[in-house]
């Protein structure tokens, strides 16, 4: 059996995903359904199989008394992943902490573990995007769900467990399955809503001269390369440490929304806006992975290109009959 944390959110629910299309169902997804009624995170799970749906504290109170427990390996999905999140005490519980006491526990059962960082971690980039564990202590999240994870990473490299478990620094992720985020939903799903209500989208301006309005760069993945990338590594039992999984190329907000136009064949029409104050000093105006750690670790598997994943997002499940990853597809 493999557990996954998270499994009914984005990556975690998409994950599950991935297992099915390898023939298994012997998953146990670990979740806590949002209460909100808006948030309609189990229908990430409606097309999908898996053998048991547990509360994530019951899971934890279960794996301290049924220390008898024998899984493949730990997916560990499950965070606030909000970056507007204020609550420090919250963020450090959810993000931190729990996340120590899983580590442990997988250590000391012989259990594989691999957890969700984040390109957060980097802040506004001037350290560089090397996912080399020497820079750890030189990086400055902005923002306070940035720095939970980077307290977790540093955790684990000062206490010297990082050789022996995997962290995962998403980048800018999109793709089905990220409807019940809402606000943290990727710019695709919010520019193609704009697009159907009001025929145009709005970007924000450039507030640094190097940068044009619109021209800020991200590092833009598929969420199917993500999983992809995901358990390739869990694959390599002997892959260890903190790895990038971004495409290795930044790309513009102007050419992401110019392929939604081109995905529902409408004429691109972008309005730029003014930046809210509150994010103008935490926003990072450039993201890049660097990945020759994943390279040379033999993922060598071509990934979508931005137009790519923009199209088969838009046009195979936002314009679908089915909106969700299935698990029964090939």
């Amino acid at each position: 059996m493999i557990v996954v944390t998270g499994g009914a959110g984005f990556i975690g629910s998409a994950l599950v995903w991935g297992l099915n299309q390898r023939g298994r169902e012997d998953i146990l997804v670990v979740d806590t359904l949002e209460e909100n009624k808006k948030s309609e995170q189990e229908k990430n799970l409606a097309n999908l199989k898996f053998c048991d749906l547990m509360d994530k504290d019951t899971f934890m109170d279960k794996l301290e008394t049924w220390g008898s427990w024998t899984f493949d390996g730990i997916l560990h999905m499950g965070a606030i992943s909000s970056t507007t999140e204020q609550n420090v005490r919250l963020l450090l519980k959810n993000n931190y902490e729990y996340t120590k006491l899983l580590t442990t526990w997988c250590l000391r059962n012989n259990t594989r573990f691999l957890y969700a960082s984040t390109a957060a971690t980097y802040g506004d980039g001037k350290q560089g995007f090397s996912d080399e564990h020497s820079l750890l202590p030189a990086l400055r999240p902005l923002n306070r769900y940035g720095y939970s994870k980077h307290l977790f990473d540093l955790w684990a490299l000062y206490s010297g467990v990082l050789e022996r478990i995997v962290g995962l620094k998403y980048f800018n992720v999109f793709g089905p399955n990220e409807y019940h985020k809402q606000e943290m939903r990727s710019v695709v799903h919010k520019a193609f809503e704009q697009i159907n209500k009001e025929g145009k989208v709005r970007l924000f301006k450039s507030y640094q001269p190097e940068f044009g309005d619109g021209e800020q760069m991200r590092d833009f993945i598929y969420i199917k390369d993500v999983v992809d990338i995901t358990l390739f590594i869990y694959d390599k039992k002997d892959a260890h440490g903190i790895f990038n999984v971004g495409t290795g190329k930044a790309r513009s907000f102007l050419d992401l929304v110019t392929a939604i136009f081109q995905a529902v064949n409408k004429k691109p029409e972008i309005e730029f806006i003014e930046m809210p104050e509150s994010i103008k000093e935490k926003y990072q105006y450039f993201t890049q992975a660097e990945i020759e750690k994943l390279r040379k670790l033999g993922y060598d598997r071509p990934m979508y290109s931005l137009e790519e994943g923009v199209r088969e997002y838009v046009q195979d499940y936002l314009l679908g009959e089915n909106k969700y990853l299935d698990g029964s597809k090939t």
